[in-house]
């Protein structure tokens, strides 16, 4: 997948479509109660991203959303507003090669669906198609947790990305939720839900480790939502990532947070990342960034970017 290109003519055309429709009419299994065939992880061996004469140097990100009861916004607000934003951001800083994989996770306990899985791509009208499938299940565990090491669990085990396989260049994971996370998932719950195969049950902390063999790992804690400042989600996430568990107050700009992230990571300077965001957009991201410019950016001759994660 990824053989096609970004049009910012085609985004603006499906963009004007989609604000004037509802959320179910933009995510229509919503309507159908299921999981769309496409997206389904069963019997999926891996998902690829592929280096092509279009696209020599790709990029795999994956961007993992969480799509329980108080999430819903997020995707919306992607396929309406903001996926111009996440992929000019990213060509406009050097990454012109993007393969954008959207996921959706909920609860392996609750949900019937909590892992859905699309494809790397870097066209408009895929990326926009692929967004469009997502179930938005609206469920979850009714507690502080959902199954956000599911997406650690897919990457690591059914991705295949040239970007590391070729050239050793990690490729970019990005959770997206406002809960803390199941440390341990059972066998026979992953079995029945995900088409996991596997007899011993998944545990958070071996996934991740796992997933950072070839991913660049993040969480993005949307702070506005029900876990708002909650001790106890963010001592867990920080005991696991550190640095990598980025704190957003507005939820609106989750787009640039990710491309500005990806762009430090790739040795952009900071100011030159968020060139093009307003002083707010610009204010929020710094600050949901600021643990990570801190403690992992290094600085030779005026050049800022993250060189450990």
């Amino acid at each position: 997948m990824g053989y096609s290109s970004w049009s910012n003519d085609a985004y603006d055309s499906v963009s004007r479509v989609r604000r004037t429709q509802s959320i179910d009419d933009n995510f229509t299994q919503n309507k159908l109660g299921v999981i769309h065939p496409d997206l389904s992880p069963d019997g999926v061996d891996v998902r690829e991203s592929r280096d092509s004469q279009l696209h020599p140097d790709s990029v795999p990100i994956i961007v993992a959303l969480d799509v329980t009861g108080s999430m819903g916004s997020i995707p919306e607000n992607l396929i309406k507003n903001k996926l111009g934003a996440l992929m000019n951001t990213l060509i406009d800083n050097g990454i012109l090669d993007p393969q954008i994989m959207f996921m959706a996770v909920g609860d392996h306990i609750s949900d019937d669906y909590p892992l859905q899985v699309g494809q790397f791509e870097s066209g408009t009208i895929e990326l926009d198609a692929c967004l469009s499938r997502i179930f938005i299940e609206r469920g979850g565990g009714g507690q502080n947790r959902e199954s956000y090491p599911l997406a650690w669990y897919f990457a690591a085990r059914h991705t295949s990305i040239d970007s590391f396989e070729k050239r050793q260049e990690k490729g970019f994971l990005f959770t997206i939720g406002d809960e803390g996370f199941h440390d341990v998932m059972a066998a026979d719950l992953l079995q029945a839900k995900c088409g996991y195969h596997g007899r011993e049950n998944l545990h958070a902390a071996s996934l991740l480790n796992e997933a950072c063999r070839s991913y660049f790992v993040f969480h993005i804690h949307a702070n506005e939502a029900s876990y708002h400042n909650d001790h106890f989600v963010f001592s867990q996430w920080k005991a696991l990532l550190g640095e990598r568990f980025l704190v957003l107050e507005d939820q609106n700009n989750i787009a640039e947070l990710i491309a500005t992230t990806v762009a430090l990571v790739k040795g952009v300077n900071a100011d030159a990342a968020m060139r093009s965001f307003d002083s707010k957009t610009r204010q929020s991201v710094s600050n949901a960034l600021v643990a990570v410019k801190d403690s992992l950016v290094r600085r030779d001759h005026g050049i800022s970017g993250i060189i450990a994660l």
